[in-house]
């Protein structure tokens, strides 16, 4: 007996229920975008979060290799100390502008700036209103904070209207949500969030980590399209996905900003990213904005997939985000399901609790702009027969 013993036995628990993890090699199929290569092979990428297909885009990558050249490979200190480059300041200055508030933060990933920010705004004697599908970070973020958490029931206003009514006299009162959420793929209640932020005086967060970029005329998200932006106190975005890069920012009023820098305990006690990523990400917003064209292919082949699952009698959920999720249930089923699609030719990764709520376990597929037409249609063509031999619907 050891004292990691508990360890291999909890690790054989896992196992038993297939939920247990282990991480795998992949890289980038050369010059075939869409495709990646895994075990000397080519598979159709059904799994990215590089929604317009911007991870390769020679332009973001000469950007970061001129800063590089600039500025040197690492930042060598925190944001506070002597970190904050010159690239900080221009990327944030557009940020700004770009989601039309005062004044704009980056911080180092989206995991970061949830559990920053969240725990620079609420704490003890407050209460933080957040939808049960949130993010992880969201939700560590609220433990963090060490503020109550009054979690509601999936886009249940009536349920997060009687928690609001319950914590009225709360020192601080704050709601948190996905914009779009990450599992489902279908959106928040936005405009009644909105609303109700109001009614009991709460203060409304919003993560766009799977929406900025794809929604709106220049990428802002879907609060911009739905034209609520000027709603939301405290907006959080990431560039690790529609950007195809790394990083986090938030935005709202110069107040907020001020605050942060002085109460977000990621930013202040994180050496800063490095000039050469910054730089990128600058690139990356400029192609955001100016390529509307990569959200219209997006949207068009997200609709084309999701309709032909659905077709075939999937459950993939509502929305029209590029996230079409297949509902099986069973953790190995789940698992057989991605083994045999990568058989077929195509990488879907089976998502499992604690990600999903137990018995939902699925295959996420994640699509880009850099898919075809020709090649969806031929994913889905692939992906009904083997959901229905493995019983995921009706033969």
């Amino acid at each position: 007996m050891t004292m990691l013993n508990w360890m291999e036995q909890e690790l054989e628990a896992l196992a038993e229920r297939s939920l247990e993890r282990s991480l795998r090699t992949v890289s980038a199929a050369k010059d075939c975008q869409g495709y990646i290569e895994s075990g000397g092979r080519k598979l159709l990428h059904l799994s990215s979060n590089d929604y317009l297909g911007l991870a390769g885009h020679p332009d973001i990558a000469n950007a970061m290799r001129q800063a590089l050249l600039d500025e040197g490979a690492g930042s060598g200190a925190s944001r506070l100390v002597t970190g904050n480059r010159p690239p900080y300041a221009r990327l944030e200055q557009a940020l700004a502008v770009w989601q039309q508030s005062e004044a704009a933060l980056v911080i180092a990933n989206g995991y970061m700036a949830n559990t920053g920010v969240i725990a620079a705004l609420a704490g003890r004697g407050d209460v933080v209103f957040s939808d049960k599908l949130n993010h992880a970070s969201i939700v560590d973020g609220v433990t963090l904070s060490r503020a109550e958490h009054a979690r509601y029931r999936h886009n249940d206003m009536d349920h997060l209207r009687s928690l609001l009514h319950k914590h009225r006299d709360k020192r601080r009162k704050l709601i948190v949500t996905d914009a779009i959420f990450s599992m489902d793929g279908d959106q928040a209640q936005l405009r009644e969030l909105a609303e109700l932020k109001h009614e009991y005086g709460a203060m409304l967060m919003v993560d766009e980590a799977h929406s900025g970029g794809i929604y709106g005329a220049r990428g802002e998200g879907l609060c911009a399209e739905l034209g609520l932006h000027r709603q939301v106190d405290v907006h959080v975005g990431t560039f690790s996905k529609a950007f195809g890069v790394y990083g986090a920012y938030v935005s709202g009023s110069r107040t907020l900003i001020r605050w942060l820098t002085n109460k977000a305990r990621p930013l202040i006690y994180s050496t800063a990213l490095p000039p050469s990523l910054v730089a990128g990400i600058s690139a990356s917003l400029e192609i955001v904005q100016a390529e509307h064209w990569r959200r219209l292919r997006l949207r068009e082949g997200s609709r084309l997939f999701r309709s032909r699952l659905a077709a075939a009698g999937l459950n993939v959920g509502a929305g029209d985000s590029p996230i079409v999720p297949v509902i099986v249930g069973d953790n190995a089923a789940a698992l057989r399901f991605s083994s045999t699609l990568e058989a077929e030719g195509i990488a879907a990764v089976a998502i499992r609790p604690p990600t999903v709520p137990d018995g939902s376990a699925r295959i996420r597929f994640s699509l880009s702009a850099v898919h075809t037409d020709e090649q969806l249609a031929d994913a889905a063509d692939r992906i009904i027969p083997i959901a229905s031999g493995l019983g995921v619907v009706p033969r």
